[in-house]
């Protein structure tokens, strides 16, 4: 073909193959406004989707499948945090590397076609330690967060310029060809501003100047910030935020926080949003005049390293995303909300022509519809918690079930209904097997693992004494987790030695450790909700000379509320002997303690396993704390995504070959009570409402991304606090169990299916859809079918009263060995199992 060609053909196309492979898959170059109803994007209303991601929440090699999957479920925009003390760890040296390395996470997204809304803060609270701010910048002599404090602004414009000239010098703004259409400064600070007194609002009309000052060529917002100045946007975040109205009708109404989920502490259960809820928030939104939402998160992924705040937070972000914590796609939540952007989509050319006229058919019965003369669009809803409703609109009826929105892109035909999920849903299971050692690794009693022991007490030449106690933070500057303080006592007194003596300890927390002559007396650890530690510890006491080592360590830094940045940690007293002979007391808190800053093996580098003097002749020490564990291990085979299960093991921290892998904390159990087998939908969601896992470790399996790991000669550090067993510890495998889907009669037809050249594709019946996840997959086999009144979920289906017997053989015939299959759930398909009552069909499979 090419050989034909002209000369001039050949260089056309050598020039047009060029641009195909090496020039940018997107190019922006767009000037971006906003009005009264949306974001201008090049002279053009715009109605958008956000997902949020936070770069370093995964790692470089996860963005581009994170991204595409993004895009794929309706998303077209990705939204980030920018993280200040993980790019500026300490003043005046940067790290954009590897997880940091945002330059290239931007360009990742604009190769994908996307728009990104970079939210710079630099607070980000974000449950991320510290809410984002580097631990040197409390040093700063002078110093006050987040107010009208030139110390705090002139560091704060800093980093931000910084960062903004960073994204120019790669013309990553819009305005430049890049993704860039929007960046925020300051974040959340309407929820706080109150406690900052009258030098709030300078600080926030600072921050606003400061940032407009900088050129960026797109629009700022600032979100929850109702006083936000002109020209900043201020938005809403929430689980809802329909009701929400911008300061000023010249602004559009975004919502840049919308929970689909909710995060996880220790102790705590694991929150959940049911789809159909956020998906009637979504809905209302867009009724109600919005044209920019954003998901937090699309991916939550996961806390490494040290990077949690909360205190107490756990180190799964998972936060109940249509992408989990791994990655993988959750369905039915993806699918659905996927059905709901493309809904969304195919009103916009109604959306941004104009206002929703609004009317209530009663108290509970909303209609929207946005009409001009040349489109028009209708949302439907009811807002009641229990019951459906038939409403008659434009002529026509329509069902609307109790707390939801149908959505009728043409004023007409119901495309989509908040309640009604045509999305197939998924159930995943984590496959275990066994911690495979290095051949060669179990020639001895340790069972293939090697350990260092911890001094317990001062061990490092950096130690240093002090009368009275020391509050940590301000003593560690959170360089590790950990702390020591030191005393020895002398008792002469036969008499107060041998007996049961108690060791008062109180603390502003996190957790600590007592031991009393080199031995684990005791401990107390505290919780989300009041994180300081008061214990009474039982202790044994010798004639002589007595050591009392207390480790203090924190779980995370504070990362929200009014002056977060001053909340201490650490053992601050009192501390004191009680019991003693007659019943005296001694108090302890202002004699001279010896402190020590973290522990000897994070100074030795014990974390990479490279470092150190292993012991792997002796029997392998189990259930005792303070201990250093390594093993060689193969990696488990094939590409699903890897967790290890800590089972087993108490508390502390994983390294896989040098990577932090996070706090592990498995026997931190959630309270038996508040979670139930199914969680009602209906009515307003708040972060308790719906939860799984009561009365259980909060996490036991932790992420380990493919890109750390090796196919074998793989290393695994753990440092062990409290104590536990490394041979019980195994791997999972994330894989997908079953394919599901429960379509009734009364369902919409399949989006696909809509055409707006055809009324026969707005009148088609509802059809069940089936796919098996992944590429060169084949529906196996028929778990369950049943065509009548089937109940109950994904792999745990029933039949209910009525049930068609030609339903399993009808499914097995259309789907098995097939990638996917589609089938029209009528009776003109099925028979009528029941006549007079509305039927549903659910089926069950497997891929393989």
């Amino acid at each position: 073909m090419v050989a034909a060609m002209s000369v001039k053909k050949v260089d056309q196309f050598i020039f047009l193959w060029f641009l195909a492979i090496y020039a940018p898959a997107a190019t922006f170059c767009a000037n971006v406004t906003y009005d009264h109803r949306a974001l201008i994007i090049d002279g053009n209303r715009r109605v958008l989707i956000s997902g949020s991601i936070h770069y370093p929440r995964s790692t470089p090699e996860m963005w581009p499948d994170l991204i595409q999957r993004s895009k794929d479920g309706g998303v077209d925009v990705i939204e980030t945090y920018v993280f200040w003390n993980l790019h500026e760890p300490i003043r005046g040296q940067y790290n954009f590397e590897g997880r940091g390395d945002l330059v290239k996470f931007v360009k990742e997204v604009a190769a994908a076609g996307l728009y990104v809304h970079l939210r710079i803060g630099p607070y980000v609270c974000a449950e991320w330690n510290y809410g984002g701010f580097p631990i040197w910048l409390h040093f700063i002599p002078g110093i006050k967060f987040r107010t009208d404090n030139e110390p705090f602004k002139a560091e704060m414009k800093r980093f931000t310029a910084k960062i903004v000239n960073m994204m120019k010098q790669e013309s990553l703004y819009a305005s430049q060809g890049g993704p860039i259409i929007l960046s925020q400064i300051e974040n959340e600070y309407g929820d706080v501003d109150w406690a900052y007194g009258p030098a709030a609002k300078p600080y926030i009309k600072w921050a606003a100047s400061m940032a407009t000052s900088l050129d960026t060529g797109v629009p700022w917002v600032m979100c929850m910030q109702a006083d936000a100045p002109n020209p900043i946007i201020d938005t809403c975040n929430g689980f809802y935020c329909d009701q929400f109205t911008p300061n000023s009708n010249a602004k559009p109404k975004i919502w840049t926080e919308g929970y689909n989920g909710w995060f996880l502490y220790y102790g705590g259960a694991v929150p959940y949003r049911p789809v159909e809820d956020l998906a009637f928030a979504v809905a209302r939104f867009y009724q109600l005049g919005g044209t920019f939402m954003n998901y937090y998160m699309y991916h939550g992924g996961t806390n490494f390293g040290r990077t949690t705040g909360g205190p107490f937070v756990a180190t799964s972000y998972d936060y109940d995303a249509p992408l989990d914590e791994y990655g993988i796609i959750r369905q039915p939540k993806w699918g659905h909300l996927k059905d709901l952007h493309d809904s969304i989509k195919l009103c916009e050319e109604a959306l941004i022509a104009t206002d929703p006229a609004v009317t209530s058919l009663d108290p509970n019965i909303e209609v929207a519809v946005y009409k001009t003369d040349n489109v028009c669009a209708a949302f439907l809803a009811n807002i009641n918690t229990t019951i459906d409703v038939t409403v008659n609109f434009s002529s026509n009826s329509y069902r609307l079930p109790a707390w939801s929105v149908s959505i009728l892109p043409d004023c007409k035909n119901v495309v989509f209904n908040t309640a009604k999920i045509n999305s197939a849903s998924t159930v995943s299971i984590f496959r275990t097997e066994s911690l495979k050692q290095e051949v060669g690794s179990l020639e001895n009693d340790s069972l293939g693992w090697s350990w260092i022991s911890e001094p317990i007490g001062i061990s490092k030449n950096d130690s240093f004494s002090k009368f009275g106690l020391l509050e940590q933070i301000n003593t560690t500057a959170d360089r590790s987790d950990y702390f020591w303080y030191s005393l020895s006592i002398n008792l002469e007194d036969d008499d107060d030695s041998g007996s049961q003596t108690v060791l008062h300890i109180e603390s502003l927390g996190h957790a600590l450790y007592a031991f009393i002559n080199g031995k684990l007396a005791g401990g107390g650890t505290g919780n989300n909700t009041n994180a300081t530690v008061n214990v009474d510890i039982p202790v044994t006491l010798v004639t002589g000379k007595n050591t009392i080592d207390l480790l203090s360590l924190t779980v995370g830094l504070q990362n929200f509320g009014a002056f977060f940045d001053t909340w201490g940690a650490g053992i601050t007293g009192p501390v004191t002997l009680k019991g003693l002979k007659n019943g005296s007391t001694i108090d302890l808190s202002s004699q001279q303690w010896t402190y020590q800053v973290g522990l000897l093996g994070e100074d030795l580098g014990l974390s990479s396993g490279n470092a150190g003097k292993w012991n792997s002749q002796s029997t392998l020490p189990k259930n005792q704390s303070l201990t250093w564990y390594k093993t060689n291990f193969v990696a488990p085979s094939g590409n699903d995504p890897v967790a290890i299960d800590f089972t087993g093991m108490g508390k502390g921290e994983a390294w896989v070959n040098g990577q932090s892998i996070g706090r592990y904390w498995p026997t931190y159990v959630s309270p038996n009570s508040g979670c139930t087998n199914s969680c009602d939908y209906r009515g307003y969601y708040y972060q308790s409402k719906c939860l799984r896992n009561c009365g259980k470790p909060s996490q036991t399996l932790y992420h380990v991304p493919r890109s750390w790991l090796k196919s074998d000669n793989n290393t695994l550090v753990l440092f062990e606090e409290s104590g536990g067993d490394p041979t019980k510890i195994s791997f999972a495998t994330k894989q997908i169990g079953s394919v599901c889907s429960y379509i009734s009669e009364s369902h919409p037809p399949p989006l696909d299916l809509w055409n707006s050249d055809t009324e026969s594709g707005r009148k088609a019946g509802p059809v069940l859809s089936l796919d098996c996840p992944y590429p060169n997959q084949v529906i196996s086999s028929i778990k369950f079918a049943s065509f009548g009144t089937p109940y109950g979920t994904c792999g745990n289906f029933n039949h209910g009263s009525c049930s068609s017997n030609s339903a399993l053989y009808i499914v097995q015939k259309a789907c098995i060995g097939s990638s996917s299959c589609n089938i029209n759930v009528s009776v003109n398909t099925f028979g009528d199992p029941c006549k007079g009552v509305t039927k549903s069909l659910a089926v069950e499979a497997s891929c393989m």
